[in-house]
């Protein structure tokens, strides 16, 4: 152990936005905007959405305020805006991933670093220092959960290592001392909390604790700027997030090479709605249905190969072979594998064709397994698809799935991803909005970028 808990908040303290490099900055700029597009689109999709308006109106939760929802017209408190975006961000399943720490960075991070940052009259420079702290926080805090320890515990990555995240994204902005810091990262330790069993029934549960995990690290880091004493060492302590959350703690990867390596460099984005074990399938399938022109009539067995962790997510056949819900189908390597194979693409909108009989028909012959050529590997995400028709078999293996930093898609493409989603909710607005997030560091106060994303909701 190397004072983990200390160590990150004096990084979150000392890191200037002079300090970053240029790359770095670029990225997270990318990442945020493409998060961003997530978030507008749920607030208007997202069949979770009523829900959660709903509760806010019950509990008198709803008030006016300054702080933004994106794709709505109607400001909110500086911690409701953060759930509220947090869950928006994440309903859709097509927020970005940390390959090592199997988790989520911007969900929980960039809804914080925006209601604190419109709250305090931050400069656009600001917010994106903050949000960088933040990735830097919870995916190093993923890495050192040890993702398949973490999982086969039962927790949600996003939203525990994404509590600190956001925390730090908040502390930045808030100016705090690296000792408040600690103390908002003891606060963010008896809050974070995320439960995978939500991928039993397919429930809403993961969007609204990544939500959570957003507005607890507001609540967190403004507590300890009010004088409030959090614990010390909750990462490392005998009781802290390293000992209570994971068999295989890495205590190393939570600080190691800090401020040299980026971990936000490492960050991948998603080019389908759904979990993230699925995309190297998906993408396979759909390359392999063009170059062998596979009709679904000519399948005979498709054989998907993941790792364990895809197995645990997607790969049950007794509860995801015909996923009924939108979850359901987020989460089902049968559903979006036969979706893809059988009409060569994949989008949001094709969670219209959960229980199409031909989807479900061509789902029917497909077996979801472990392959071991992928346990033990940095990153865990790939497959090896196998499909057999009366003409044989067709095998390929892909190492990752397209997304990560090594196949980052080009400026023009996460653009037009945005688009796709942002513009049927802010119509024309949506351009110069991706413009004033791409050129954040230019903006004085992020509030004239951010009320560019408010649109009324039909």
């Amino acid at each position: 152990m190397a004072n983990e808990t200390a160590t990150l908040a004096g990084y979150v303290a000392a890191l200037r936005f002079d300090d970053i490099p240029q790359d770095v900055l670029a990225r997270a700029k990318v990442l945020t905007l493409d998060f961003l597009g997530s978030a507008i689109r749920a607030r208007r999709d997202a069949e979770s959405t009523p829900s959660l308006l709903a509760m806010l109106q019950a509990l008198s939760l709803d008030a006016d305020g300054e702080a933004t929802v994106f794709g709505d017209d109607k400001g909110r408190t500086p911690a409701i805006a953060a759930l509220l975006n947090g869950a928006f961000g994440h309903s859709l399943d097509f927020d970005d991933t940390h390959a090592d720490s199997s988790l989520h960075p911007s969900a929980p991070v960039v809804p914080a670093a925006f209601a604190v940052g419109e709250m305090v009259g931050a400069s656009g420079r600001d917010v994106l220092t903050a949000i960088v702290a933040g990735y830097e926080v919870c995916c190093r805090l993923g890495n050192a959960l040890d993702p398949t320890s973490h999982y086969a515990r039962g927790f949600h990555p996003t939203a525990t290592a994404g509590t600190y995240g956001a925390a730090a994204a908040a502390a930045k902005l808030y100016g705090l001392s690296a000792d408040q810091i600690v103390s908002a990262f003891g606060v963010s330790g008896s809050q974070a909390a995320g439960s995978l069993q939500f991928l039993v029934n397919g429930a809403w549960n993961k969007r609204y604790q990544v939500g959570a995990a957003a507005m607890n690290g507001v609540v967190a880091a403004t507590l300890a700027k009010n004088g409030f004493i959090g614990s010390t060492e909750s990462v490392e302590g005998i009781h802290g997030l390293l000992v209570g959350y994971t068999d295989t703690p890495h205590h190393d990867k939570a600080v190691a090479d800090l401020g040299r390596v980026y971990e936000t460099m490492k960050i991948g984005v998603k080019p389908y709605p759904s979990c993230r074990y699925t995309h190297a399938a998906i993408d396979t399938l759909i390359a392999m249905r063009r170059e062998h022109n596979l009709a679904p009539d000519q399948i005979k067995r498709v054989e998907i190969g993941l790792h364990r962790n895809g197995i645990t997510l997607t790969g049950d056949a007794a509860t995801k072979r015909h996923p009924s819900s939108i979850v359901g189908g987020q989460f089902s390597m049968f559903f979006t594998g036969a979706l893809a194979l059988e009409q060569g693409s994949f989008g949001w909108d094709d969670y219209a064709r959960l229980g199409d009989a031909a989807v479900d028909a061509l789902a029917d012959k497909f077996d979801v397994v472990r392959d071991e050529r992928l346990e033990g590997k940095t990153h865990p995400f790939g497959a090896r698809v196998s499909v057999t028709t009366d003409d044989g078999t067709h095998e390929r293996f892909a190492a990752d799935p397209p997304g990560e930093p090594e196949t980052f898609p080009s400026d023009q493409a996460m653009a037009q991803k945005f688009l796709q989603l942002a513009r049927p909710v802010l119509d024309g607005q949506a351009q110069r909005f991706a413009d004033a997030i791409l050129t954040l560091e230019r903006q004085d106060k992020v509030a004239d970028a951010t009320r560019l994303a408010r649109a009324p909701v039909c």
